[in-house]
């Protein structure tokens, strides 16, 4: 039978038996006549299958998993493997038939194992298809057999096949639900697949467009470091930072607001210059009014930054040195720029600087003088000349203070050298002067004004040469005068307070040095704009120090006058209460120890001086008058010449032992004046 051949089959699983390696035509095949002779093959085509019967149903495999979908004419070995919650169909398949055991057998040793089918035992050589594929030959009715076979077997399939899809239909209808279901996620799936596909293609257009916006991107760098590597160095040099307009329109003026005006001069000269060329850039012509803009806000800065500046000098015990070295100096690009670029600006400013520092130092020196005429001095008159009577009493005198008693005598050094040694020493405060009780000398006052004035002279031309470096010496000088030319006035009307009323000479002599002293520290201090008060102090002090030594020569020269009698001789002994001039002494006279003291302190002040100062003639004039005296007061000893010799060797070496600690070329030169009158007398 058929249905027996059927049976042993192999299945979808099988292996074709060994030898047929050919192809198989997916065409029908006819029927063939084998020649006598030819070798027997087994009677089963290699397209058939168990399961030829189950492609015949209605069913569709189009749910099925792809594995499971083989195409027809495949050479490939294929394996069916069914879900583990799925029955194999090949045992449903067997049970529908009642083919149990030997769908079993099949199932448990052909399909499980993958072994090649044995060959039968009955084969049947010749078998007419009628030129019908294997298909319909299994399909139609060729013969009577078959009809027969149909007939006795319905009846009996019918009821079998009830039975099993009685038995089998809940099976069935979860395997359908499954194979449902998995159409429902494949479905999914490929929805997802296919929305997944089309993110991929978007994706992918964009990466091509971005990766054609990366080329053109590339292209336009290289091109731009072409342009830049050509254009930059003349771009650069018009151009200004936007960081540097910030600063110089918006920041606070300090060292990054300076180096940006620095910058931007800088640009404004490269601009200059281009423009001054015969090229005509249009770049230049659009940036030349941004920058002249940008300009005109510095100056508007810098005016506002000085201003504000110089009304500071005018607050309360403020010191405009300190305001000079940490502002102005520190800033004097500044003015510099103003200068270069606004001058008429410029130049009211400097002069709002110079009114200012005017009334500066003369408020503050007025007050300082103020607190210096508080101060006690020695009153030294006309009683104090050297030839004037003992009994005068020497006192003191301040601005609305009484008189205070002299405690030493005003032609003696003393202390007073001390002055000239520590000519460089601090200052007296005006709160220190006001409350000092003690008594000085001219000499005081004059150094502690002169001094503060010297100082504050030598910081402000320093501070005037830096900060107005770009004017000539003429303007610089007319500046420093228009600034310090009240102040001088008071320093000039100070020092003529001091010395119009006083006679000493000592003391003049000693504002002579100081001033001196003054003038060669301005010169060390290359300030070459204060020689005019310096020179108007000399003028004021050596006409007095002449009008001084007169008084002296004369109060020496009317001594002399009274040595016309024996008796006038007699008061100028230091013994002198007898008329007889045996009895004269021949000590020295008291007018020599005030000479010499007087004398030592000219010569102790003069050891630097030359013989072309006025002091030399002064002293000669003083030491002539002197000496006459002398010869006047030898003749109250009488017609005695050895003693007469006697009294003027001992006053002349008197004077030479006072003065031999003297140095200085005037000093040798009076000693050896008195050294020789000594010798001559003595020989």
């Amino acid at each position: 039978m058929w249905l027996d051949r059927l049976s042993n089959q192999p299945t979808p699983s099988g292996s074709p038996p060994v030898g047929q390696n050919r192809s198989y035509s997916p065409a029908p095949r006819r029927s063939m006549h084998l020649a006598p002779g030819s070798i027997a093959r087994p009677g089963y085509s290699p397209r058939s299958s168990s399961l030829s019967l189950v492609s015949r149903s209605n069913t569709s495999n189009t749910s099925l998993p792809g594995a499971a979908r083989i195409s027809n004419g495949s050479t490939l070995k294929q394996q069916i493997t069914p879900p583990e919650f799925v029955e194999d169909p090949l045992a449903i398949l067997g049970k529908i038939l009642g083919l149990t055991s030997n769908v079993d057998d099949l199932v448990n040793d052909g399909a499980g194992s993958g072994a090649v089918l044995a060959k039968p035992l009955d084969l049947v050589k010749e078998i007419a298809f009628n030129g019908l594929s294997l298909e319909n030959f299994a399909d139609g009715t060729m013969d009577g057999e078959k009809e027969e076979f149909d007939e006795e077997r319905r009846g009996s399939l019918n009821m079998q096949s009830v039975e099993e899809y009685d038995k089998e239909k809940d099976k069935l209808e979860d395997l359908h639900r499954s194979i449902s279901a998995c159409d429902d996620v494949l479905k999914s799936v490929e929805i997802s697949l296919t929305s997944f596909q089309k993110d991929l293609e978007h994706v992918s257009a964009e990466i091509e467009t971005l990766q054609n916006r990366s080329s053109a991107l590339n292209t336009r760098l290289e091109n731009r470091k072409v342009v830049e590597k050509l254009l930059g160095p003349a771009v650069e040099e018009i151009s200004i930072a936007p960081t540097i307009v910030k600063v110089i329109s918006e920041g606070p003026i300090d060292e990054s607001w300076l180096k940006a005006l620095i910058e931007l001069e800088k640009r404004s000269k490269m601009i200059e210059t281009k423009l001054k060329g015969s090229e005509k850039i249009k770049a230049i012509t659009d940036v030349k009014p941004l920058l002249d803009n940008l300009t005109a806000k510095a100056v508007e800065r810098i005016r506002d930054y000085l201003a504000a500046q110089i009304k500071s000098l005018r607050s309360p015990n403020i010191n405009a040195q300190i305001i000079q070295q940490q502002t102005l100096l520190r800033y004097k690009e500044l003015y510099g720029y103003l200068s270069r670029h606004h001058k008429q600006l410029a130049e009211d400013l400097g002069q709002a600087y110079i009114n200012t520092m005017r009334w500066y130092y003369f408020n503050n020196f007025t007050r300082y003088r103020q607190a210096l005429d508080k101060l006690l001095l020695y009153q030294v008159d006309r009683h104090d000349a050297l030839g004037a009577d003992q009994s005068t009493q020497r006192a003191t005198k301040a601005p609305g203070t009484r008189p205070v008693q002299a405690s030493h005598d005003a032609n003696n050094i003393g202390r007073r050298m001390d002055i000239l040694k520590n000519s460089n020493a601090a200052v007296i405060s005006s709160y220190v002067a006001e409350e000092d009780k003690t008594t000085h000398h001219i000499e005081t006052p004059f150094r502690n004004f002169n001094q503060a004035l010297i100082d504050n002279v030598s910081t402000e031309y320093s501070f005037l040469t830096e900060f107005f470096s770009f004017s000539s010496f003429p303007q610089m000088s007319r500046r420093f005068t228009e600034i310090f030319d009240p102040t001088f006035n008071l320093g000039h009307s100070l020092v003529k307070d001091l010395v119009d009323t006083t006679y000493d000479c000592l003391g003049i002599l000693l504002c002579v040095r100081l001033n001196q002293h003054y003038a060669f520290e301005l010169q060390r201090r290359k300030v070459p704009v204060a020689d005019g008060y310096i020179n108007g102090t000399n003028m004021l002090l050596w006409p007095r120090f002449q009008v001084a030594m007169d008084l002296h020569c004369e109060s020496i020269r009317l001594l002399a006058t009274t040595v016309s009698s024996r008796s006038a001789a007699s008061k100028l002994s230091f013994t002198g209460n007898t008329s007889d001039a045996t009895k004269q002494s021949t000590a020295p006279h008291y007018l020599t120890q005030r000479f010499g003291q007087f004398l030592y302190g000219i010569l102790s002040i003069s050891y630097e001086a030359g013989d072309d100062e006025p002091v030399f003639n002064s002293l000669g004039r003083l030491r002539n008058e002197y000496e006459a005296f002398l010869v006047k007061a030898s003749k109250g000893a009488g017609t005695d010449t050895k003693k007469r010799e006697r009294f003027l060797a001992n006053n002349y070496a008197l004077v030479l032992t006072i003065i031999a600690d003297t140095e200085g070329k005037l000093a040798q030169e009076q000693q050896q004046h008195f050294e020789e009158l000594k010798n001559a007398l003595e020989a």
